[in-house]
This record gives C-alpha cells, structure tokens and sequence, in this order.
C-alpha cells in the first residue's frame, strides 16, 4: 500500500517574515562572480543595503529572495542560471538540514529530514512525499505565485540540489530518477546532462522527483547516527522557535487583509488582487485564512455589513446610495446581501432602529 507523507511548508515567509538565510543569495553574487561595489544592482528592489546583505545573521523575506533570484538571472545573462546555482548549493550550505541529510542511515530519511524542516531554510517552497514498495516520489511546491522564469529556474536549482545530496548519500551519480518539469522544454535542454543524471520530462502537471525505493534504502557511508540526533535536535529547536514566532502572529493575515480592505474603495479589493499584494497566490491565501479561522468572504461580508449597517443608523442615505457606496452596482444584490448578514432587509433594520431596538 502507498504511504503519503503531508506538504512540509510555512506560511511565515509569504507576509514579509524574514526568516531565510541570507547566505543563498550571497552564494548568487558569487556566481556571477560580483565584487562589493557591484552588489546593489543584485539587491535592486528588495529595500536591503549592501552593508545589511554582507552581514551573516541577515536574513529575507520571501519577497527578497525571489527578487535577488530575479536580478540574479538578468545579471547573468545565462540561459541556465538555476542549473549553475544548484550546482553551488551543496548539502552544507542548508545547515543544521544539510548535516542531518548528510548524516541519515539513506536517501529515504534524507528526503523525510528536507521535507520536515524546509521550512527552516527556504519557506516558501513544500515537499510531499508518496512512496509505495517500488517508488518514492517528491513533489515539490512553491507557495507564493512565481514568474515562468524564476519557476524554471527554482525548479531547476531544486533539482540539481536534490541530485548533489543523493549522489553524497549513495555513494555515485542517481542515474535510476526521473525529474519531471512544469516548464516547457527549454532551446538549452541539453545543458541538463552536465547538471543532472537521470531521465527528464518537460510540461508536466506538476514538478516531481521519482526515485526507485531501492536506491532510497541503499545505506549511507557517511551515517552517523550521533551527528544525525544532533543536527535533528538543532533543526527540532529551529522549528520550534518558528512555529511560536507563527503563533504569536495569531490572526495577523486576517488583520492585513481587513486592513487592505479599509484602504480600498469598499468592495472593489478582489481574492485575487489581495494575494498578489500579498505576495502569494489565491490559494495559498485561503489556506492560511482558513488556519486563522477565516475566509476572505467572511472578512469581506463583516466589513461591508458594518459599514451597511452604519450608513443605515447614522445617515438619511436610501438604500440604492448605500448600495452604490458599498460598490454594489445592482441594489437588489446588496439588499440580498444584506438580509443574509442581518435576517431583514435594509428597510427593516433602519424602521427597528428608529424604534430603538
């Protein structure tokens, strides 16, 4: 029988938390082999000073990341640039993660450690993992809404990364997987060969990584099992101190979102528009509402009827001037609305208010 293992991803880094380590991006002004008085062109847009950006403990929002990959790839003027920075983020670049994939018994609890604590290094990304008695499958997800060409070139650098880490545990190049991209074919696809061993696929439904099941029990060289409850107790503690950072943050996106709202036209804010604002896409947004115990039309039903119900109490407007106000183009659609939110119709509600009730 198949065993499924959840989506490891967080929210944290989606709404401007910076809780990803800077030294990936510093690892990309490497590559393109940039000097310090260069560095501002690859920090373009993302409100970060070179003097902040060569500081070790400076850590980005997801925003930032992905602006400095954006940079990165217009900087490098190369087709492959995803490839090449895979290439550069060997196993101990991800600390405490990296260690504790180095030290796993195989490639299996290598895979189980990245998909437990991705969301310590990189929290805009999510690992799922589907195995049964002859494969085991990754699927990788990113949870904020990407560019085709940073989607490629992510998906790219995940999969060179992937590929550097199983050849460390199993001793040799992984030429049994078959790596499935969402992107088209690229005009630079036989570049992959010096990258990545193994078969690809291109335009596929979604971005996954086969392995045989064999080849993941194969056991590690490198296993040692007091280096791996080590690094595990660091990425446990990690974890830990993100998830209480999360939950003093209780309801903090339905707060920005009725902020968004309130600073909008009333009504005019769509799911879509507020996601994108947010830097992420329509779905991950009512995931994360739903963890708040939201929705975005809840939020949206609570103000309009609190402003509905204020112009009925405080001012002589009729009902189609409210509706207007409320961005209701069709006045019948708002008394519809209005009676779901208050068991009346608008006439009702300012005739019981007038009486005092």
């Amino acid at each position: 029988m198949a065993t499924h293992s959840t989506l490891a991803s967080s929210p944290m880094a989606s709404f401007g938390k910076a809780n990803i380590p800077s030294s990936y991006s510093r690892l990309i002004g490497r590559e393109l082999e940039l000097q310090v008085r260069d560095l501002s062109g690859l920090l373009r847009f993302t409100d970060l000073s070179v003097e902040q950006f060569m500081q070790e403990d400076t850590l980005l929002t997801a925003q930032q990341q992905i602006q400095i990959l954006q940079n990165g790839l217009q900087l490098s003027h190369c087709e492959y640039f995803g490839l090449r920075i895979g290439r550069r983020l060997t196993p101990l670049t991800h600390g405490a993660m990296g260690f504790l994939a180095n030290s796993s018994a195989n490639l299996l609890m290598a895979l189980k450690a990245f998909q437990t604590f991705l969301p310590t290094r990189m929290s805009f990304v999510g690992l799922e993992l589907k195995s049964d008695a002859e494969w085991v499958e990754c699927f990788i997800r990113f949870d904020v809404e990407l560019s085709p060409a940073i989607h490629c070139a992510l998906s790219e650098t995940i999969a060179v990364i992937f590929m550097e880490c199983a050849a460390f545990i199993i001793g040799r190049p992984l030429t049994e997987v078959s790596i499935h991209f969402t992107h088209p074919k690229p005009k630079y696809s036989e570049i992959y060969s010096q990258f990545l061993s193994g078969f690809y696929t291109f335009s596929a439904p979604e971005l996954m990584i086969r392995v045989p099941m064999g080849v993941c029990q194969i056991p590690n060289a490198s296993a040692n099992y007091e280096n791996y409850m080590l690094a595990m107790r660091q990425c446990e503690s990690i974890l830990t101190q993100l998830n209480l950072q999360l939950e003093s943050q209780s309801q903090r996106i339905t707060y920005q979102i009725q902020k968004m709202m309130l600073s909008h036209p009333l009504g005019e804010l769509n799911e879509e528009d507020a996601a994108a604002i947010l830097f992420v896409s329509k779905r991950t947004l009512a995931r994360l509402l739903e963890k708040e115990g939201s929705s975005y039309k809840q939020i949206r039903d609570k103000i309009l009827s609190q402003q509905a119900s204020g112009y009925l109490r405080n001012s002589d407007l009729s009902v189609d001037a409210i509706a207007f106000l409320l961005n209701y183009y069709d006045s019948a659609n708002f008394r519809r609305a209005f009676k779901r939110w208050f068991k009346m119709t608008p006439s009702q509600y300012r005739e019981q208010v007038k009486d005092g009730f």
